[in-house]
């Protein structure tokens, strides 16, 4: 097999129950987002995007829809024979098995897969987020600083500091004091959980951590904390672009309405970092004589006979003739019946809306921030 100099390992597995009926069937960055894309899509088009022909997959939770959207990976052109797109969930051994117990545990379980390739650099990523990053920039940084981890920082608001990890750093971006969600912050440097590790600094530190009784297993609670404390060389990169956590109903929601701004700080229509997906397959979307749409999305194999104002369709959504849908985000395959009313909601894929009904965040009562929410494959009123 041909040595990598990177090779991504993209953490996908998780729940994600802050988007509550979201994920009770699917993986959070499976949840589809923004019309046409999933989560997932973010982090995957960014390797693309960064020259990075290799990339493992950790999946657990509810991997089913997760693992047919990514294929072989050749939707972000990851079907390198000689590297490619992986996905690598929990596995049994002579010894037994069991979930991932953490973020660094999951890692330390694929070793093997990582030896496969021998990188010299291991870039680890999350795979809820949005954002779009160069990672060969973030290298060129690791490489000049002689890190052995380089983190990905970005600056937050000091009244919301206390929500992240927060990196202390010398003039040089040297690392000195990691603290996990302090109460009182000294730095307004938050963790973007992007990591790039020197890959035989990350082969150590894992099997150090998996003897580790004590341990969490996790990276930003256990290994880095252990890293500094040793003595290691640990940077922050600065990354100075958009990038949101897309991990509540809020801010799923919220991002998604800003991206119809007329000048939006995430650009989708960007062509210098293109975002690319695995959702090419449906017809064209069509409008009928009494449709209208109104400042939407509306992606292929729409059919809409009513009314969209505000909108984001993923593809095959359904409205009928006399529905209005305004302000909402409606996933794959939801059918809004005829004269149904979906006003600030996020409608969860296969659903439907049943003829003549309301769905409205700002008459159902106990509604996050007024944001009306139904998983998938449901049916409201519920019959």
């Amino acid at each position: 097999m041909r040595k990598k100099e990177l090779v991504a390992m993209l953490l996908a597995g998780g729940q994600g129950s802050r988007l509550g009926a979201l994920t009770k069937r699917n993986a959070k960055p499976a949840v589809a987002f923004g019309g046409k894309y999933r989560i997932i899509d973010f982090p995957l088009s960014n390797c693309t995007n960064s020259g990075i022909d290799t990339v493992g997959v950790l999946t657990q939770y509810k991997p089913l829809i997760l693992n047919s959207y990514l294929g072989n990976g050749s939707a972000w052109d990851l079907d390198d024979p000689e590297g490619g797109l992986h996905i690598l969930p929990p596995y049994y051994t002579e010894t037994g098995g069991k979930w991932y117990e953490g973020t660094a545990d999951a890692i330390y379980r694929n070793l093997d897969f990582l030896e496969r390739y021998d990188p010299e650099y291991v870039v680890i990523l999350s795979g809820d987020q949005l954002y779009k990053m160069d990672y060969s920039d973030m290298l060129a940084f690791h490489k000049a600083k002689g890190a052995d981890l380089t983190v990905s920082v970005i600056e937050v608001p000091w009244e919301d500091a206390s929500r992240f990890g927060i990196m202390s750093v010398d003039d040089d971006m040297k690392i000195t004091k990691f603290s996990e969600k302090p109460k009182n912050p000294d730095s307004n440097l938050a963790s973007m959980g992007i990591y790039i590790f020197t890959w035989s600094v990350l082969k150590e530190a894992l099997v150090k951590d998996h003897a580790d009784p004590e341990s969490e297993k996790d990276f930003g609670g256990n290994v880095i904390p252990k890293m500094l404390e040793l003595g290691h060389p640990l940077y922050a990169y600065t990354f100075e672009g958009y990038w949101k956590d897309v991990g509540t109903i809020d801010s799923y929601y919220t991002t998604q309405m800003e991206l119809m701004a007329d000048d939006p700080e995430f650009d989708l229509f960007d062509t210098q970092l293109r975002i690319y997906s695995n959702s090419n397959l449906s017809a064209p979307h069509f409008v009928g004589r009494r449709g209208q749409v109104n400042h939407s999305f509306v992606c292929n194999g729409c059919t809409i006979l009513g009314s969209v104002t505000n909108s984001i369709l993923s593809s095959d959504v359904y409205v009928g003739d006399g529905a209005t849908v305004e302000d909402s985000i409606i996933l794959p395959g939801v059918r809004i019946e005829a004269n149904a009313h979906v006003k600030r909601a996020i409608v969860g894929e296969g659903s439907i809306i049943s003829e003549g009904a309301s769905f409205n965040g700002y008459e159902i009562e106990g509604s996050e921030n007024n944001i009306a929410v139904i998983g998938d494959s449901a049916v409201y009123p519920a019959k």
